[in-house]
């Protein structure tokens, strides 16, 4: 089988040590997935496989095979971007920009969450699909996704945004 990432075929790597954020950055040169805390903690490498987020530090690059991974860079690019990789932009989701894939990773799959009706410890209303995004709501939803720099308002001014554009 293979991995596809960002809709390429990938060989998983022989050696099944090999963690989903080395295969990307080291052997593939997709440098937008960064490498934080490497323990988990931080988010920073936050990417999707199968439209679900995970912690490629603490994936194996075998687990990924026969599933389709999507990193920062198969979201959008600078001439198509990513309504959410808009709207970072437009409400200072960022600063040193370190955590920001990570983010933008994270919050598409939060956004796909939320309207499958999954809910979080905040979450009023557990029969409710979709589930209203409230600032609080979205916080809590990104705690897994650290910003070092303080541009926490601006990221959730952008996820809300989207949201809004999406439920409208």
């Amino acid at each position: 089988m293979a991995i596809m990432i960002n809709g390429a075929a990938v060989a998983a790597p022989g050696d099944a040590r090999v963690s989903l954020l080395d295969l990307l950055r080291e052997q593939l040169h997709l440098t937008g997935t960064k490498v934080g805390c490497n323990q988990g903690a931080c988010g920073a490498c936050t990417v999707l496989v199968d439209g679900e987020r995970v912690l490629s530090c603490l994936t194996l690059a075998v687990q990924a095979d026969g599933r389709s991974v999507t990193t920062i860079e198969g979201l959008g690019s600078a001439e198509s971007p990513h309504p959410l990789q808009a709207a970072f932009i437009k409400h200072d989701g960022f600063q040193c920009g370190y955590c920001t894939p990570g983010q933008i990773c994270a919050a598409a799959a939060m956004l796909r969450e939320a309207e499958a009706g999954m809910p979080s410890y905040l979450t009023a209303d557990l029969t409710a699909a979709p589930v209203l995004l409230s600032r609080d709501e979205v916080r809590e939803r990104m705690s897994g996704n650290l910003c070092r720099c303080g541009a926490h308002n601006g990221i959730v001014d952008a996820i809300l945004e989207v949201a809004a554009e999406h439920a409208a």
